[in-house]
Order: C-alpha cells, then structure tokens, then sequence
C-alpha cells in the first residue's frame, strides 16, 4: 500500500479498524486508490455514522429517557 495512505489511516483510526476487519480492502487500495472514497463511505456504515444510524440512536436515547422518566411519575 502507498506511504500515503498508509499515513492517513494512521490519522484515522475509525478507518483503520475498518480496514483491519474488512482486509480486502488492503488489495483494492493497493492496486486502485482512488476507491479511497468507496472505502470512507463502507466504513462510515461499519462504524454507524450514517445520518439514519446517527437518528436512530438519537431516537433510542430520547426513547429510553421518555420511559425512565414515565416510570419516575408513577
């Protein structure tokens, strides 16, 4: 893999667990790097930081909170 890249994952360690759990991606990026983008995208879904992902914990939490505090009424 190219110096560079090597180095910006260094400087990403939510990519970099990424690509240590999913290795094909070591040979994609060593023959085209320019899927770099392809990869950030699988990653972001991988580590749940999608916009619907990012709702839906949101929507878990205010869930949870509404519950506790019905609970807390009673």
């Amino acid at each position: 893999m190219r110096a560079d890249l090597m180095q910006y994952f260094s400087a990403r360690p939510d990519l970099k667990r990424y690509l240590r759990a999913e290795p094909y991606w070591y040979r994609i990026l060593a023959r085209r790097p320019e899927r770099l983008e392809e990869m950030e995208k699988e990653a972001r879904f991988f580590n749940g930081q999608t916009w619907p992902q990012r709702v839906s914990r949101m929507n878990q939490g205010v869930g949870m909170t509404i519950q506790l505090l019905n609970l807390l009424k009673r």
